[in-house]
Protein backbone atom coordinates (compact mmCIF):
# COMPACT_ATOMS: atom_id res chain seq x y z
CA UNK A 1 0.00 0.00 0.00
CA UNK A 2 1.84 3.18 -1.27
CA UNK A 3 1.08 6.83 -0.20
CA UNK A 4 -1.28 8.74 -2.65
CA UNK A 5 -1.94 12.53 -2.84
CA UNK A 6 -5.62 13.69 -2.66
CA UNK A 7 -5.56 14.77 -6.39
CA UNK A 8 -4.39 11.25 -7.45
CA UNK A 9 -7.10 9.48 -5.06
CA UNK A 10 -9.82 11.28 -6.61
CA UNK A 11 -8.50 11.09 -9.64
CA UNK A 12 -9.18 7.25 -10.03
CA UNK A 13 -12.23 7.02 -8.16
CA UNK A 14 -14.95 6.05 -10.56
CA UNK A 15 -15.77 3.18 -12.90
CA UNK A 16 -16.94 3.19 -16.98
CA UNK A 17 -20.31 1.16 -17.59
CA UNK A 18 -21.06 0.53 -21.37
CA UNK A 19 -19.06 3.82 -22.06
CA UNK A 20 -20.45 6.14 -19.38
CA UNK A 21 -17.80 7.07 -17.03
CA UNK A 22 -19.43 7.23 -13.17
CA UNK A 23 -17.97 9.00 -10.14
CA UNK A 24 -17.52 6.65 -7.27
CA UNK A 25 -18.53 8.41 -3.68
CA UNK A 26 -15.35 8.08 -0.82
CA UNK A 27 -16.95 5.93 1.19
CA UNK A 28 -16.87 5.57 5.06
CA UNK A 29 -14.19 3.63 7.35
CA UNK A 30 -14.96 0.00 7.59
CA UNK A 31 -14.11 -3.01 6.00
CA UNK A 32 -16.36 -3.89 2.94
CA UNK A 33 -16.59 -7.31 1.85
CA UNK A 34 -17.32 -7.05 -2.08
CA UNK A 35 -18.65 -10.26 -4.09
CA UNK A 36 -17.15 -10.86 -7.23
CA UNK A 37 -18.59 -12.43 -10.36
CA UNK A 38 -17.97 -16.55 -10.27
CA UNK A 39 -17.74 -16.58 -13.97
CA UNK A 40 -19.43 -13.98 -16.25
CA UNK A 41 -17.91 -10.93 -15.57
CA UNK A 42 -21.76 -8.66 -16.32
CA UNK A 43 -22.72 -10.31 -12.81
CA UNK A 44 -21.46 -7.12 -11.08
CA UNK A 45 -23.86 -5.00 -9.16
CA UNK A 46 -23.66 -1.48 -9.28
CA UNK A 47 -23.07 -1.32 -5.68
CA UNK A 48 -19.86 -3.46 -5.69
CA UNK A 49 -18.71 -1.73 -8.56
CA UNK A 50 -18.75 1.99 -6.79
CA UNK A 51 -17.34 0.65 -3.39
CA UNK A 52 -14.27 -1.50 -5.51
CA UNK A 53 -13.66 2.11 -7.12
CA UNK A 54 -14.23 4.34 -4.36
CA UNK A 55 -12.22 2.05 -1.33
CA UNK A 56 -9.06 3.53 0.05
CA UNK A 57 -7.56 0.29 0.00
CA UNK A 58 -8.96 -2.73 -2.02
CA UNK A 59 -7.83 -6.41 -1.12
CA UNK A 60 -7.58 -9.26 -2.98
CA UNK A 61 -6.60 -12.88 -3.29
CA UNK A 62 -5.16 -12.96 -6.41
CA UNK A 63 -4.11 -9.19 -8.14
CA UNK A 64 -4.05 -10.82 -11.51
CA UNK A 65 -7.39 -12.11 -11.48
CA UNK A 66 -8.43 -9.08 -9.85
CA UNK A 67 -7.04 -6.87 -12.17
CA UNK A 68 -9.37 -8.37 -15.05
CA UNK A 69 -12.46 -7.24 -13.54
CA UNK A 70 -10.92 -3.85 -12.68
CA UNK A 71 -10.26 -3.40 -16.21
CA UNK A 72 -13.34 -4.28 -17.94
CA UNK A 73 -15.07 -2.00 -15.53
CA UNK A 74 -12.21 0.74 -16.01
CA UNK A 75 -11.55 0.86 -12.40
CA UNK A 76 -8.36 2.61 -11.80
CA UNK A 77 -7.77 0.89 -8.24
CA UNK A 78 -4.58 -0.79 -7.26
CA UNK A 79 -5.60 -4.38 -5.73
CA UNK A 80 -3.25 -5.32 -2.64
CA UNK A 81 -2.58 -9.12 -2.54
CA UNK A 82 -4.18 -10.65 0.77
CA UNK A 83 -4.18 -14.37 0.89
CA UNK A 84 -3.86 -17.76 2.81
CA UNK A 85 0.12 -17.19 2.25
CA UNK A 86 0.59 -13.47 3.57
CA UNK A 87 -2.64 -13.24 5.99
CA UNK A 88 -0.13 -12.67 8.94
CA UNK A 89 1.67 -10.26 7.26
CA UNK A 90 -0.61 -8.13 5.18
CA UNK A 91 -3.68 -8.53 7.74
CA UNK A 92 -1.69 -6.22 10.23
CA UNK A 93 -1.70 -3.64 7.81
CA UNK A 94 -5.08 -3.61 6.35
CA UNK A 95 -5.83 -3.42 9.98
CA UNK A 96 -3.93 -0.28 10.39
CA UNK A 97 -5.47 1.40 7.61
CA UNK A 98 -8.78 0.97 9.09
CA UNK A 99 -7.33 2.34 12.19
CA UNK A 100 -6.26 5.64 10.37
CA UNK A 101 -9.75 5.88 8.98
CA UNK A 102 -9.79 4.48 5.46
CA UNK A 103 -12.00 2.18 3.89
CA UNK A 104 -10.83 -1.21 3.14
CA UNK A 105 -12.85 -2.91 0.16
CA UNK A 106 -11.79 -7.25 0.38
CA UNK A 107 -12.56 -9.11 -2.84
CA UNK A 108 -12.04 -13.40 -3.17
CA UNK A 109 -10.92 -14.41 -6.55
CA UNK A 110 -14.95 -15.42 -7.48
CA UNK A 111 -17.76 -14.78 -5.58
CA UNK A 112 -18.79 -13.55 -2.03
CA UNK A 113 -15.64 -13.16 0.22
CA UNK A 114 -15.44 -14.98 3.40
CA UNK A 115 -16.96 -18.45 1.79
CA UNK A 116 -14.08 -20.91 1.51
CA UNK A 117 -11.39 -18.38 1.86
CA UNK A 118 -8.72 -16.72 4.60
CA UNK A 119 -10.78 -13.76 4.45
CA UNK A 120 -13.26 -14.87 7.32
CA UNK A 121 -10.01 -13.90 9.91
CA UNK A 122 -9.51 -10.80 8.79
CA UNK A 123 -12.97 -9.88 9.07
CA UNK A 124 -12.80 -11.57 12.71
CA UNK A 125 -9.90 -9.19 13.83
CA UNK A 126 -11.77 -6.36 12.09
CA UNK A 127 -15.08 -7.22 14.19
CA UNK A 128 -12.67 -7.60 17.30
CA UNK A 129 -10.93 -4.49 16.80
CA UNK A 130 -14.33 -2.72 16.86
CA UNK A 131 -14.33 -1.51 13.19
CA UNK A 132 -17.37 -1.79 11.35
CA UNK A 133 -17.67 -4.49 8.89
CA UNK A 134 -20.19 -4.05 5.71
CA UNK A 135 -21.05 -6.85 3.83
CA UNK A 136 -22.01 -6.11 -0.27
CA UNK A 137 -23.63 -8.94 -1.83
CA UNK A 138 -23.44 -10.59 -5.02
CA UNK A 139 -22.70 -13.53 -6.92
CA UNK A 140 -22.23 -16.94 -4.66
CA UNK A 141 -21.33 -20.35 -6.60
CA UNK A 142 -22.95 -22.32 -3.81
CA UNK A 143 -26.29 -20.38 -4.33
CA UNK A 144 -26.14 -20.21 -7.85
CA UNK A 145 -25.84 -24.20 -7.45
CA UNK A 146 -28.99 -24.78 -5.08
CA UNK A 147 -31.64 -22.38 -7.17
CA UNK A 148 -30.24 -24.13 -10.68
CA UNK A 149 -30.32 -27.57 -9.45
CA UNK A 150 -34.14 -28.34 -9.23
CA UNK A 151 -33.52 -29.51 -5.74
CA UNK A 152 -35.45 -28.29 -2.44
CA UNK A 153 -33.89 -24.96 -1.31
CA UNK A 154 -36.13 -24.25 1.99
CA UNK A 155 -33.26 -26.54 4.41
CA UNK A 156 -29.51 -26.16 3.35
CA UNK A 157 -26.16 -27.21 4.60
CA UNK A 158 -22.78 -25.54 2.85
CA UNK A 159 -20.04 -27.85 3.81
CA UNK A 160 -17.19 -26.36 1.43
CA UNK A 161 -14.59 -28.62 0.39
CA UNK A 162 -14.73 -32.72 1.47
CA UNK A 163 -11.71 -33.92 2.37
CA UNK A 164 -9.14 -35.80 0.08
CA UNK A 165 -8.88 -38.79 1.31
CA UNK A 166 -11.65 -41.49 0.89
CA UNK A 167 -11.73 -42.91 4.38
CA UNK A 168 -11.73 -39.43 6.01
CA UNK A 169 -14.54 -38.48 2.73
CA UNK A 170 -16.84 -40.88 3.65
CA UNK A 171 -16.74 -40.01 7.29
CA UNK A 172 -17.63 -36.41 6.45
CA UNK A 173 -20.38 -37.77 4.42
CA UNK A 174 -21.65 -39.93 7.22
CA UNK A 175 -21.95 -36.72 9.59
CA UNK A 176 -24.43 -35.45 7.14
CA UNK A 177 -26.66 -38.69 5.90
CA UNK A 178 -29.30 -37.33 8.37
CA UNK A 179 -29.44 -33.87 7.83
CA UNK A 180 -32.66 -32.77 6.89
CA UNK A 181 -31.30 -30.16 4.53
CA UNK A 182 -30.16 -30.09 0.97
CA UNK A 183 -25.88 -30.85 0.81
CA UNK A 184 -23.61 -28.46 -1.04
CA UNK A 185 -20.02 -29.39 -1.56
CA UNK A 186 -17.01 -28.00 -3.34
CA UNK A 187 -15.19 -30.49 -6.06
CA UNK A 188 -12.86 -30.40 -7.80
CA UNK A 189 -13.20 -32.16 -11.70
CA UNK A 190 -10.93 -35.10 -10.98
CA UNK A 191 -12.76 -36.11 -7.99
CA UNK A 192 -15.96 -35.46 -8.49
CA UNK A 193 -16.31 -39.70 -9.98
CA UNK A 194 -14.61 -40.49 -6.34
CA UNK A 195 -16.88 -38.57 -4.41
CA UNK A 196 -20.40 -39.00 -5.85
CA UNK A 197 -19.36 -42.81 -5.56
CA UNK A 198 -18.80 -42.61 -1.99
CA UNK A 199 -22.21 -40.34 -1.83
CA UNK A 200 -23.78 -42.89 -3.09
CA UNK A 201 -22.53 -45.84 -0.94
CA UNK A 202 -22.82 -43.52 2.14
CA UNK A 203 -25.72 -41.40 1.67
CA UNK A 204 -27.84 -44.30 -0.44
CA UNK A 205 -27.88 -44.24 -4.39
CA UNK A 206 -31.12 -43.28 -4.76
CA UNK A 207 -30.69 -39.95 -3.37
CA UNK A 208 -31.10 -36.71 -5.71
CA UNK A 209 -28.09 -34.94 -6.51
CA UNK A 210 -26.93 -32.31 -9.51
CA UNK A 211 -23.01 -31.73 -10.68
CA UNK A 212 -23.33 -28.23 -11.43
CA UNK A 213 -20.49 -27.01 -13.64
CA UNK A 214 -18.84 -23.95 -14.68
CA UNK A 215 -21.60 -21.86 -13.17
CA UNK A 216 -22.26 -18.55 -15.06
CA UNK A 217 -19.42 -19.67 -17.71
CA UNK A 218 -19.74 -20.53 -21.51
CA UNK A 219 -19.95 -24.02 -20.83
CA UNK A 220 -22.30 -24.26 -17.91
CA UNK A 221 -23.65 -27.32 -17.30
CA UNK A 222 -26.49 -28.83 -14.76
CA UNK A 223 -26.24 -32.57 -14.65
CA UNK A 224 -28.77 -34.06 -12.44
CA UNK A 225 -30.03 -37.41 -11.21
CA UNK A 226 -29.60 -39.75 -8.50
CA UNK A 227 -26.21 -40.18 -7.17
CA UNK A 228 -26.12 -43.92 -8.34
CA UNK A 229 -26.74 -42.02 -11.82
CA UNK A 230 -24.20 -39.65 -11.30
CA UNK A 231 -21.26 -41.75 -10.31
CA UNK A 232 -21.67 -44.56 -13.18
CA UNK A 233 -21.98 -41.54 -15.60
CA UNK A 234 -18.38 -40.17 -13.92
CA UNK A 235 -16.60 -43.03 -13.98
CA UNK A 236 -17.72 -43.38 -17.78
CA UNK A 237 -16.67 -39.62 -18.21
CA UNK A 238 -13.56 -38.84 -16.14
CA UNK A 239 -12.06 -36.17 -18.09
CA UNK A 240 -14.22 -33.63 -16.61
CA UNK A 241 -12.81 -29.72 -16.24
CA UNK A 242 -13.89 -26.79 -14.89
CA UNK A 243 -15.04 -25.70 -11.26
CA UNK A 244 -18.06 -27.91 -9.33
CA UNK A 245 -20.24 -27.24 -6.76
CA UNK A 246 -22.34 -30.91 -6.18
CA UNK A 247 -25.63 -30.53 -4.92
CA UNK A 248 -27.21 -33.59 -2.96
CA UNK A 249 -31.16 -33.72 -1.51
CA UNK A 250 -32.04 -34.22 1.61
CA UNK A 251 -33.26 -38.08 3.13
CA UNK A 252 -36.47 -39.14 1.38
CA UNK A 253 -39.19 -38.04 3.76
CA UNK A 254 -40.56 -41.62 4.25
CA UNK A 255 -37.98 -44.48 4.17
CA UNK A 256 -38.88 -47.46 2.85
CA UNK A 257 -39.68 -49.51 5.97
CA UNK A 258 -38.14 -53.01 6.88
CA UNK A 259 -39.99 -55.57 5.74
CA UNK A 260 -39.64 -54.14 2.49
CA UNK A 261 -36.23 -53.09 2.57
CA UNK A 262 -35.76 -57.18 3.09
CA UNK A 263 -38.28 -58.01 0.23
CA UNK A 264 -35.84 -56.05 -2.00
CA UNK A 265 -32.96 -57.11 -0.83
CA UNK A 266 -34.22 -60.64 -0.88
CA UNK A 267 -35.09 -60.42 -4.52
CA UNK A 268 -31.47 -58.57 -5.70
CA UNK A 269 -29.53 -61.67 -4.22
CA UNK A 270 -31.58 -63.64 -6.25
CA UNK A 271 -29.47 -63.02 -8.97
CA UNK A 272 -26.76 -60.91 -7.98
CA UNK A 273 -23.46 -61.03 -5.52
CA UNK A 274 -23.80 -59.59 -2.07
CA UNK A 275 -22.08 -56.39 -2.55
CA UNK A 276 -23.94 -55.59 -5.91
CA UNK A 277 -26.69 -56.75 -4.02
CA UNK A 278 -26.65 -54.47 -1.55
CA UNK A 279 -25.56 -51.14 -4.17
CA UNK A 280 -28.75 -51.61 -6.40
CA UNK A 281 -30.70 -51.70 -3.04
CA UNK A 282 -29.20 -48.77 -2.43
CA UNK A 283 -29.80 -47.09 -5.71
CA UNK A 284 -33.49 -48.17 -5.33
CA UNK A 285 -34.28 -47.42 -1.77
CA UNK A 286 -32.33 -44.36 -1.33
CA UNK A 287 -30.69 -46.01 2.34
CA UNK A 288 -26.81 -46.23 2.30
CA UNK A 289 -25.28 -49.17 1.09
CA UNK A 290 -23.04 -49.74 4.11
CA UNK A 291 -26.29 -50.91 5.73
CA UNK A 292 -27.98 -52.52 3.91
CA UNK A 293 -24.56 -54.79 2.55
CA UNK A 294 -25.08 -56.00 6.47
CA UNK A 295 -28.39 -56.39 6.51
CA UNK A 296 -28.38 -58.81 3.86
CA UNK A 297 -25.12 -60.86 5.26
CA UNK A 298 -27.74 -60.91 8.51
CA UNK A 299 -30.52 -62.33 6.19
CA UNK A 300 -28.28 -65.01 5.27
CA UNK A 301 -26.78 -65.86 7.91
CA UNK A 302 -30.40 -66.81 9.69
CA UNK A 303 -31.57 -68.64 6.91
CA UNK A 304 -27.95 -70.58 7.71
Amino acid sequence: MTQETTAETGARRGFRLHNIAVPARPLEAALYLVATPIGNLGDITLRALETLAGADVLACEDTRVTRVLLDRYGIQNRPFAYHEHNADEAGPRLLQALEAGKSVALVSDAGTPLVSDPGYRLAQQAIEAGYRVVPIPGASAPLAALVGSGLPNDAFLFAGFLPTKDKARRDRLAEFANAPATLLFFESPHRIGATLLAAAEVLGGGRQASVCRELTKTYEEFRRGTLAELATHYEEHDNVKGEIVLVIGPPKDEPASETDVEAVLADLSKALPTARAATEAARLTGLPRKVLYQKLLDMKAADG
